[in-house]
């Protein structure tokens, strides 16, 4: 199987390193990559949002399934012109991919599916807004509607700034809090069959304790030993076979990744946001944790025969990634400095500890910083402890000047497992 990856973010990284271990996959290729994917598939440019352009590679390379990554090329509609030209692809539709493209879109949905969520309201003029955060009070929970890279919502004791961020977006969703726990639940789906994958926890915040502006993600661990083992079977039939039956209903059908990010509240499982793709940092855990080839798992759910899969495989194993970013970030990152210690890790802490490359480049010999999130540090272990204590060993040995990353990542589920 010749398989063609869309994008080059550490979430790509990690789908191309568990493609690349498939016997199925006999072609491998990315565009447009990064400096670490580059390792394990061959990289093409191209306009990851423009569907001819992305269409045309496949069709030169002869792909036989298309894993489109982020969010943008699917809310553009990527997916479809790759279904218009007969090439299998594991991604969203545009229809589809509003469930990310507009938190308005999504709570409609879930209305009228009844799934549980925060209750709401939509938002475009300041009036609007002092009214709902008048409603609601602190703390308040605000959202942009559209895509803005994992870096929209702002959750703020501080009335001012909860007021500045709506006026910064054309609409907002602003929403009660959720008290409880988080969550992210990832589950691949034909449109009709819905196969969910581990669960596993993000950390949103930039600095140790939960302090700090929100950002894309600055690290994950799975598996979760505080949940409650009915958690995935609940979450299956509460939130996501609901979703993906109500998309199908409106003539929309959900093909692709559904993310359910939730709150684990004390009135029950609430969903705080859909993403319609693997999300990252929590992609790298779960991929680690998960033995089933990827290859025919996608495939599946791009052919519509998920129905038919045996049950996935999983290590019993821990992992936990850490995401080291740049100077600066989530404000404007500093970007082109050199990063050294990436021989040291796969030298030493190989194969239980890896890298995965977000924002980088190869200059000559050097790798480069080239974006906010630069790294993922991964690791497995028979448990959280040793997981996380790996992943911080391969930390400490990669030098990237002014770089910053969170210290407290599964340190809690770790002390209390």
């Amino acid at each position: 199987m010749k398989v063609l990856v869309i994008g080059s973010g550490a979430r790509e990284h990690a789908l191309c390193r568990s493609l690349s271990l498939d016997p199925a996959v006999t072609a491998l290729h990315c565009a447009p990559g990064n400096a670490g994917i580059a390792e394990v598939a061959e990289l093409h440019q191209v306009d990851a949002l423009d569907g001819a352009a992305v269409s045309a590679l496949a069709a030169e390379l002869g792909a036989d399934l298309v894993v489109v990554g982020p969010e943008a090329p699917l809310v553009a509609g990527v997916a479809d012109a790759l279904r218009a030209a007969g090439v299998p692809v594991f991604g969203p539709s545009k229809e589809a991919a509003r469930l990310e493209g507009s938190k308005a879109f999504a709570k409609d949905v879930m209305a009228a599916a009844g799934v549980p969520t925060a209750r709401s309201y939509v938002c475009t003029t300041p009036e609007e807004v002092g009214a709902a955060l008048d409603a609601f009070g602190a703390p308040y929970v605000v959202k942009d509607d559209g895509l803005a890279a994992g870096k929209g919502v702002v959750v703020t004791d501080d009335i001012e700034a909860a007021e500045a961020h709506s006026a910064a977006c054309d609409r907002v969703v602003i929403e009660e809090y959720l008290d409880g726990p988080e969550v992210s639940l990832f589950a691949v789906t034909d449109g009709e069959t819905v196969v969910p994958l581990q669960p596993a926890q993000d950390f949103k915040r930039a600095l140790d304790g939960d302090e700090g502006p929100n950002t894309g993600g600055m690290g994950a661990y799975s598996p979760l030993p505080w949940a409650d083992p009915k958690l995935v079977d609940e979450v299956l039939h509460s939130v996501l076979q609901p979703t993906v039956d109500e998309m199908r209903r409106r003539g929309t059908p959900f093909s692709g990744l559904l993310y359910a990010g939730l709150a684990l509240t004390s009135r029950g499982i609430r969903v705080i946001e859909f993403n319609a793709r693997f999300g990252d940092p929590e992609t790298q855990v779960v991929l680690a944790r998960l033995q089933t080839p990827l290859a025919g798992v996608l495939m599946a759910a791009a052919t519509g025969d998920l129905a038919h899969l045996e049950p996935l495989r999983w290590t019993d194993e821990a992992a936990v990634t850490v995401v080291v970013a740049s100077h600066n970030y989530p404000g404007t990152p500093r970007t082109g400095d050199p990063i050294t210690g990436l021989d040291e890790v796969a030298a030493q802490d190989a194969p239980h500890t890896y890298v995965l490359h977000a924002g980088t480049r190869r200059e000559g010999d050097t790798v480069l910083s080239a974006g906010g999130r630069v790294l993922s540090v991964t690791a497995t272990g028979k448990d959280l402890t040793e997981a996380r204590d790996r992943a911080y060993t391969a930390v400490a040995r990669v030098r990237l000047d002014g770089s910053q990353h969170r210290s407290d990542i599964a340190a809690r589920a770790a002390a209390d497992a």
